[in-house]
């Protein structure tokens, strides 16, 4: 008798699983990067299974340290109304290669797509860092996860077993006025990753350019001297 009460308390909540992850599957997230080269922008789109009801929607990014969102261009594109978001920590050392710098946190706030109701998107410029030469390949890849989707609302008329309350550190930008509540989805559907390939030099090869950035050196050092003193006047 216990064993089959075992089972049937498995089974029912294998089907409530079930049911909760085909109710909330509709959420969709994809990332891709425009441009080419080391400056890109990153472009974010979500589609709700839901309306968003008048709630803010926003995208989480882990930005791996490969990668990274210059501050000082996101405060200005932000004062042009071009974009909105909050990085975390909101300061970044764009001089670090990729070995010294850290991880970034993105929450980009998304804008409504007039072409469907409940699809939103937003871009957002990256930029690559210096990587360290690699032996063998010419390329080293930065691998950018899925986003996380978030909600910010100002209301309870979110589904229960499809969002849940988040602990965001950004602003809530919802139509609403009075408290707001940063919310995640429970179903979290498969992360499809995106991967930046970064050229790199050949570690086989420091050696031969050191030596012509020394050789390069003397040679600009001894010409602008040569310059200096036939067309120079000195006086004593």
């Amino acid at each position: 008798m216990a064993g089959g009460r075992r089972v049937g308390a498995g089974l029912g909540a294998l089907l409530c699983a079930l049911h909760v992850q085909a109710a909330c599957r509709d959420t969709t997230v994809t990332q891709e990067l425009l441009k080419e080269g080391f400056h890109r922008d990153l472009l974010v789109k979500v589609e709700l299974g839901e309306d968003a009801g008048g709630c803010a929607v926003a995208a989480r990014t882990r930005l791996p340290p490969g990668i990274y969102v210059d501050s000082y261009e996101l405060a200005m594109l932000q004062q042009q109304n071009l974009t909105k978001a909050v990085l975390i920590p909101d300061v970044t050392d764009v001089e670090a290669p990729e070995y010294l710098a850290t991880a970034l946190v993105l929450v980009l706030y998304l804008e409504a797509d007039p072409r469907c109701s409940r699809c939103f998107r937003a871009a957002v410029p990256v930029h690559a860092r210096y990587h360290r030469p690699a032996e063998g390949s010419q390329q080293a890849l930065v691998v950018l996860e899925s986003p996380e989707v978030l909600l910010c609302c100002c209301h309870s008329q979110l589904a229960a077993e499809c969002w849940e309350p988040a602990e965001v550190g950004a602003p809530c930008l919802a139509e609403n006025v009075g408290p707001c509540q940063w919310h995640s989805t429970t179903h979290r559907p498969a992360r499809e990753e995106l991967m930046l390939e970064v050229p790199v030099g050949l570690r086989e090869h420091s050696h031969l350019v050191c030596a012509l950035t020394l050789l390069t050196t003397l040679l600009c050092a001894s010409l602008i001297l040569a310059a200096t003193c036939r067309h120079g006047h000195f006086s004593l």
